[in-house]
């Protein structure tokens, strides 16, 4: 089952912006997004906005997509006029990008380097399976301008992949990391998740080891969220499966910073490593300091000068809309000013940077101090981080800092 999408207010047809919206538009790097909804498979554990062939009725609503995604940029333009800035970042998420043949990703590049024009030193991602892509498609894919690719490896061990119901071999995302880096990407990023059902210390132990052979320059490592909807969910109600145990995920979130950081990765948000500071996904930190991004796709979501919204989720239905000449845009809710600040602790308290304590009022500040006392984050200046334990236990703060 696809995503469902959030509540909020009726979006204008034509797509339009408050005044006070497009007055922000350069104040912070701006992005794209582009969701490509297309999946050959469907893993268990996911809820995300995606579609097989056969829920497309033999893959028809394909067909069409990236003329109704260059109809989305072109929209995008017109709301955001001239005072657009230059694309700083671009990340191609889904789903799986590269199912769509690496000349249809470089058009649809094309058109946002046509349509805002692309920063001198701009970053351009696109997500893969490691089955998706070889090393000709590569070498396409950075002919085409991407410079950076995000491999979706998640284990390394032939149970937990099935599991998971991924469908490539144990091995194959190493080698795709390999075959990118000889292709001349810049950076490469390898996902992993951990706390499967069956999976054992020495197997997450295994995967970190497998995916620092490869030599990547980030890495990326999500505890498993059992999700309502999904197989993966289905079969822990009936019993077939167990949940994931809150203590087993501390550890191997434990031993996954230990192992990376002895490995010369450091942590630079919560779930984020990097071999250095350049490494980092800049587009990712866009998301996490408030920046501006528009998001092409069907479900995709964008965000500009406090307004948010997100797009219908079916693809059929997102074309139908664009072919109309109307916004794909489902719905959208305008923030307040404590709600962007509530935001702005949730998201920046993830950063090893951390949070400015000017962004605190007085209750916030006490709270600080005591979490600092409890070992949960340091105060050196006027910045609030938090310490290992004190990621474990990320939510908890904000509610402390924002209540």
């Amino acid at each position: 089952m696809p995503a469902r999408l959030p509540d909020g207010d009726p979006a204008p047809r034509d797509g339009a912006l408050p005044e006070a919206a497009l007055a922000e538009l350069g104040a912070r790097p701006f992005g794209v997004y582009v969701h490509v909804p297309f999946c050959a498979t469907r893993c268990g554990y996911c809820d995300f906005n995606t579609y097989t062939a056969s829920e497309l009725n033999g893959g028809r609503s394909r067909a069409g997509y990236v003329d109704a995604a260059c109809a989305e940029l072109a929209l995008a333009r017109r709301v955001l006029g001239d005072a657009a800035p230059a694309v700083e970042t671009v990340f191609f998420g889904g789903g799986t990008p590269t199912l769509l043949a690496p000349g249809e990703l470089g058009e649809l590049l094309d058109a946002i380097r046509e349509t805002f024009g692309l920063g001198p030193e701009a970053e351009v991602t696109t997500e893969a399976n490691p089955e998706s892509v070889d090393a000709a498609s590569l070498a396409a894919l950075h002919a085409a301008g991407f410079t950076r690719i995000s491999l979706g490896m998640q284990s390394a061990v032939p149970h937990v992949l099935a599991t998971l119901d991924r469908v490539h071999t144990p091995g194959r995302a190493a080698e795709a990391a390999r075959e990118a880096r000889a292709a001349g990407f810049e950076h490469v990023s390898l996902d992993l998740i951990y706390g499967t059902p069956g999976e054992s210390d020495d197997d997450w132990r295994a995967s970190l080891d497998a995916a620092l052979e490869a030599e990547p320059d980030h890495l990326s490592a999500y505890a498993l969220i059992v999700e309502p909807g999904t197989r993966l969910a289905a079969q822990i109600k009936r019993g077939a499966l167990p949940a994931p145990d809150d203590d087993v995920l501390a550890d191997r979130y434990e031993l996954a910073d230990a192992v990376l950081r002895d490995a010369g990765l450091r942590w630079y948000e919560v779930s984020n490593w990097a071999a250095s500071p350049g490494d980092a996904c800049r587009h990712n930190l866009g998301y996490w300091r408030g920046g501006d991004w528009w998001g092409i796709g069907p479900g995709a979501h964008s965000h500009v000068g406090g307004v948010r919204w997100w797009n219908v989720l079916h693809p059929a239905t997102y074309a139908t809309r664009l072919a109309e000449g109307a916004s794909p845009a489902a719905g959208r809710e305008l923030l307040d000013a404590d709600t962007r600040r509530v935001e702005r602790v949730m998201l920046e308290l993830r950063l090893a940077d951390g949070l400015p304590l000017d962004t605190l009022d007085d209750a916030g500040r006490a709270a600080a101090t005591q979490a600092a006392g409890d070992g949960l984050a340091t105060l050196a200046g006027d910045r609030f981080r938090l310490t290992l334990r004190g990621r474990l236990l990320a939510d908890a703060v904000v509610r402390a800092l924002t209540t």
